[in-house]
């Protein structure tokens, strides 16, 4: 289960089209890393049984204090940091911990989230976190909130693929402020681009001026003078779909093609112009 979310911005200002995980997605993957946590636990024990118990008792307790502290705080933050965001439990279950802007999850965060865990998971039972999740419109724990993270799903609903960048408008979509442009605006060209071959030339033609007009009104700098509506919305849509897995996956180049002028093409040429 997940839900699509328009509030989740970039640090550029551009709103990521993911799914946020619910739940009880959440609950699975949180009880295989429990699982995980307790058979270490388990190890542990039987570590001290059969070597520890010879030592001193001061001396085993604080070697049981330490596993503990490996368990439920080392665990996660090694994991979440050495992954990006992901623990043995999110990996099964195809969910990664983000930044609130969309970025990937740092270390301080991924302590800041492990810390709380010892306290709303093994210590309160879960219960912190599930009564907090239920209210938060992101489905945020409290571990969450206090580390400006997020959990989102890896596993969503596939989406329409993303336009290709016409290669003669990468130079143009690469310094693009992208800031202003809203969800909706973008979410009605994504639809016209998507079914833009099964209209009429007359209406594709004119829906493609009156979108790329909306479109335009709140992005800079303004394209090219000849450069054909539909393919200003297709660069638009590429490029921000680009900044979005660069900021997701931190060094991902913004555009695949090289940011030099190029000839443009007529719709339905797949974005390349017929040599003349």
């Amino acid at each position: 289960m997940s839900n699509r979310s328009p509030e989740l911005v970039t640090g550029d200002a551009v709103v990521l089209d993911i799914a946020i995980a619910q739940l009880p997605v959440r609950a699975v993957s949180a009880l295989i890393d429990i699982t995980v946590v307790m058979v270490g636990y388990v190890c542990s024990m039987v570590l001290w049984a059969t070597t520890l118990g010879r030592f001193d008792g001061a001396l085993t307790a604080a070697i049981m204090i330490v596993f503990a502290v490996l368990l439920l705080v080392g665990y996660p933050v090694a994991m979440e940091t050495a992954t990006r965001g992901r623990s043995l439990g999110k990996m099964a279950m195809g969910l990664r911990v983000v930044s609130d802007d969309g970025g990937p999850e740092r270390f301080r965060q991924a302590l800041f989230r492990a810390l709380a865990a010892v306290v709303e998971i093994w210590a309160l039972t879960g219960s912190p976190a599930v009564i907090c999740s239920l209210l938060s419109p992101r489905g945020k724990r409290l571990g969450d909130i206090f580390a400006g993270t997020i959990v989102i799903s890896e596993r969503g609903p596939t989406a329409a693929p993303p336009p290709l960048m016409p290669p003669g408008l990468a130079w143009w979509a690469s310094a693009l402020q992208l800031s202003g442009l809203r969800t909706e605006s973008a979410e009605l060209a994504r639809q016209f681009l998507g079914r833009a071959a099964q209209l009429d030339p007359h209406t594709r033609q004119m829906m493609a001026y009156r979108i790329s007009g909306e479109v335009l009104a709140h992005i800079s700098p303004p394209p090219p003078p000849d450069a054909p509506p539909e393919l200003v919305l297709a660069a638009v849509l590429a490029e921000r779909h680009q900044r979005e897995l660069a900021r997701l996956h931190s060094g991902v180049p913004y555009s695949a093609f090289p940011p030099a002028p190029g000839p443009w093409a007529p719709p339905g040429t797949g974005g390349f112009a017929p040599p003349r």
